[in-house]
């Protein structure tokens, strides 16, 4: 494990390392824990899992990385003829590790045949972030994405159509049979006054507008092929954070909405959001179809105004379910079999009333040509993104939603 040279000690910090609070430990490692399974492995088992010595590894680095680490336990630590988990520091660290536990938000898992040690252990155990952690990292997420788009908050979807609904915040119309009686006092009062009480009708009631806010259904497609941390760039942990924020900011800003997540690679499935922040890469191709035709059937369980597929990928489709269940694949070009069953997913989601809104990590033409055609034949829209802006595009055209009109 490699420990940052550069130490610069903060004042705060002077004393024990576990004085340090959960929360603040918990932002500290917030990309490891969102990261490629907490290190620089690359595994295409879905249902692998991070180790307690992955997580102890984080730490440490965090730790070095902000300086917070005494002098004299970092020398001990490194001149120290043992491993470092039996050293002060490691000591300290384990420390944490218990807390982070205590304070609920991790969850250790325990190896099939009992093993994995006991508390404050690492051990082959594993562990699972907690409802508790999900909610934190969505919040941080969001607070992060929102503050570089200059809001501080954000409220409901904004439709072209007004409804005397429960939120008076629109103009003031005379009542009209079927309106809700969100009754403007003072505008009618001042009708009664100026005509008599006696002489009143039904239209001198006067209700205040409030604007039409429309239920959403969404599912977030979210590649997680090979390609998505090749070439030196990570593109699946941006993406990861991203739909934890919009995760977030369905479940605290629109309760009537909903949202699911589906991953797709050779094939497609959905994860449920208690595992998405420590879903990993893998296997290896693009199974567009398969994830829109999963998107779908998700879709369709919902009674909602508007459905749509928020998509995020890096590369063309390049792999297909077969009906026997066998995985066809093509990485070398636009495999005309892929792309027509892809687009039949498509056509599938425009007969549906389901929008596609696609963001591309990647400029390869063959993957633009593909997007350009599923946002003609959805009506949805595509945007270039990179991992550093890909947050500010997801949520802003969440938000606004201008395109969409509501009957």
């Amino acid at each position: 494990m490699t420990i940052h040279p550069r130490i610069t000690r903060y004042s705060k910090f002077e004393g024990e390392l576990d004085e340090l609070e959960s929360g603040d430990l918990m932002q500290m490692i917030q990309e490891a824990l969102l990261g490629q399974g907490l290190n620089d492995r690359y595994d295409p088992d879905p249902n692998a899992r991070p180790s307690m010595d992955d997580l102890f590894d984080a730490i440490l680095n965090a730790l070095a990385e902000k300086g917070m680490i005494p002098e004299d336990m970092l020398a001990e630590a490194m001149q120290g003829e043992g491993e470092i988990q039996e050293s002060r520091l490691g000591q300290q660290i384990q420390r944490l590790m218990d807390k982070l536990q205590q304070d609920g938000f991790i969850r250790k898992e325990f190896d099939e045949d009992g093993e994995g040690g006991g508390a404050g252990q690492s051990g082959e155990s594993k562990f699972q972030l907690t409802d508790k952690s999900i909610d934190f990292l969505g919040y941080k997420s969001l607070r992060d994405l929102m503050g570089g788009l200059g809001r501080s908050s954000v409220g409901a979807h904004d439709t072209r159509e007004h409804a005397s609904g429960i939120d008076m915040m629109g103009e003031l119309k005379n009542y009209e049979f079927g309106d809700t009686l969100n009754l403007d006092t003072t505008a009618t009062l001042g009708n009664v006054i100026s005509k008599g009480l006696e002489n009143m009708e039904e239209s001198d009631l006067v209700v205040r507008q409030s604007e039409y806010s429309s239920s959403a259904a969404t599912v977030v497609l979210l590649d997680c092929s090979h390609s998505m941390i090749l070439y030196g760039e990570d593109r699946f942990t941006p993406a990861k954070q991203v739909a934890l924020a919009l995760a977030h900011l369905i479940r605290t800003q629109y309760p009537g909405d909903s949202v699911k997540f589906v991953l797709f690679h050779d094939s497609a499935e959905e994860v449920p959001l208690a595992k998405l922040a420590q879903a990993q890469i893998g296997p290896y191709h693009t199974n567009t179809a398969g994830g829109l035709r999963l998107a779908q059937q998700l879709l369709k369980r919902e009674n909602k105004d508007m459905k749509q597929i928020v998509m995020i990928t890096d590369g063309k489709p390049s792999a297909l379910t077969l009906p026997d269940g066998r995985i066809y694949k093509n990485a070398y070009g636009l495999d005309p079999y892929v792309l027509g069953a892809t687009l039949r997913e498509v056509a599938n989601c425009r007969r549906s009333g389901i929008q596609v809104n696609t963001f591309m990590l990647a400029r390869d033409p063959d993957l633009v040509g593909f997007v350009r055609r599923v946002s003609e034949m959805t009506r949805g829209k595509a945007y270039f993104t990179t991992p550093a802006n890909i947050g500010q595009y997801v949520l802003m055209d969440f938000v606004s939603n201008k395109t969409k009109v509501v009957n």
